[in-house]
């Protein structure tokens, strides 16, 4: 079919405006309408995402550059600073800036992406936990229900409109190389920055992804159905994925009594099978956390080592079983996409010529830095590639390629794509003083790299 003149809702080049908080001492219970208790519920748990990136343009003389800024929106589904948005708001953005709705901003880390459903988990660290967006589902929306849109419409922050449910199911053609299937149509305004923002019910839930509006026209705007959403979330936040560890359980999320979590296959010689899990069992919690979808029980293990035993409950013929689980490392998982390695600290030594420690959190909160995080350089091998580019013993690294560097993990999880042939040369930031200097690494192609020629730290 011939590819429709639409836009993804991302805007460019704006520059938001402040906003003046009033308060009343009363408000009557008229006023308050569903819609306006609808957004007070999910309003801290929608943040504005801003960040440069460079765009190409065919002109008379051939295919110029430019750095534009670029603008979108995202929702907290982690209380520990994982946030879903579009992978069109994120991809090729240098440095991704997060705008909380108490005006506090910080840098993210990607943590993965799949641009053929356009939809990728950033994260940031606040040192305190974050209100997580309520989910609903899209399987029971009907045709004419009322909706919500939240997001940064042109860089206006928290802009809310509404409208209605005008159709299900549409697929979507915005270019040569991005479709999508299976849309909600909405004629709430969507409008350029309002991309990885939150489609709502009149009921405050998130039943959508707000992804892209139609070129030309009014009131027609399209959003990922949430529980497609929640599917291609729990994947991007798969523990196998993420950090090499295994659970072995495939699940199914069934919407009625509020959202089911139903195990359809355990994996062969996994966890979950040592433990006698079996298909049409429901899994009720997962550690701390309750589970209602595939999503719950990422959530709930991510961060947990291989060999670590977390308390599982599931209810087998109407009753509750008790049930202890020990996680693997590698082979059998839930993700069927290729897992990244998992890296150590002797491969950052190795690669980069670099021995790091994570540096204390006080350290950036008392001088008022920007970064929320980063690790301390305790050593760095001669001949290295980080001694080529000047880095130095005291120097604090607070960021490598788009990433943040603000734990042990986060240096994995860099070193990790490096290994993989995914990284060969890319940007580092540091402290030194109270001075942010940064330059480029090239990394050798064998694990024992060499020191690269040319170069240094710019300011």
């Amino acid at each position: 079919m011939p590819i429709q003149r639409l836009m993804l809702a991302t805007a460019v080049a704006l520059t938001s405006l402040s906003t003046t908080r009033h308060c009343c001492a009363e408000v009557s219970e008229a006023r308050r309408s569903p819609i306006v208790v609808a957004v007070e519920a999910v309003k801290s748990s929608v943040v504005n995402i801003q960040g440069q990136k460079i765009v190409s343009e065919a002109t008379a003389a051939g295919e110029t550059s430019r750095s534009v800024n670029g603008m979108g929106t995202g929702v907290v589904i982690d209380p520990r600073g994982y946030i879903l948005t579009n992978a069109h708001v994120v991809d090729g953005v240098r440095q991704i800036n997060v705008k909380l709705d108490d005006g506090r901003s910080y840098i993210a880390t990607p943590v993965a992406a799949d641009k053929r459903t356009d939809l990728a988990v950033i994260r940031i660290r606040t040192g305190r936990e974050l209100p997580v967006i309520e989910i609903g589902s899209s399987s029971d929306l009907m045709t004419g229900e009322s909706v919500i849109a939240v997001g940064n419409a042109y860089g206006y922050e928290h802009t809310v409109t509404r409208g209605i449910v005008s159709a299900q199911h549409r697929d979507v053609q915005v270019s040569e190389t991005q479709a999508y299937e299976d849309l909600i149509q909405t004629d709430a305004s969507i409008n350029p920055g309002n991309s990885g923002g939150p489609l709502l019910n009149i009921e405050g839930r998130m039943v959508g992804v707000n992804v892209a509006v139609r070129a030309g026209a009014q009131g027609i705007g399209f959003a990922i159905p949430v529980d497609k959403a929640m599917e291609i979330a729990a994947d991007l936040m798969s523990i196998q994925r993420l950090e090499g560890v295994t659970h072995g359980v495939t699940s199914v999320t069934e919407s009625e009594d509020g959202g089911r979590l139903v195990v359809r296959r355990v994996a062969p010689n996994s966890p979950a099978a040592r433990i006698e899990l079996q298909p049409g069992d429901i899994v009720k919690r997962v550690g701390e956390v309750e589970t209602h979808r595939a999503l719950d029980l990422e959530r709930a293990l991510l961060g947990q080592r291989s060999g670590a035993t977390v308390p599982v409950e599931v209810v087998r013929g109407g009753e509750r079983i008790a049930l202890s689980m020990t996680l693997g490392r590698g082979g059998a998982g839930s993700v069927a996409q290729q897992v990244t390695p998992v890296a150590t600290p002797d491969d950052s030594w190795e690669l980069f010529g670099l021995s790091l420690r994570e540096e204390p959190r006080e350290t950036f909160a008392k001088s008022g830095s920007r970064y929320s995080g980063g690790m301390r350089v305790l050593d760095v091998r001669a001949d290295s590639p980080a001694a080529a580019k000047g880095i130095r013993e005291g120097d604090i690294l607070v960021g490598m390629h788009t990433w943040e560097t603000a734990s042990d993990s986060d240096v994995r999880y860099i070193v990790s794509q490096a290994n993989a042939g995914r990284l060969e040369d890319f940007r580092f930031y540091i402290l030194r003083g109270e001075k942010t200097l940064y330059g480029d690494l090239k990394i050798a192609a064998t694990r024992t790299a060499a020191a690269t020629s040319g170069g240094a730290i710019r300011r």
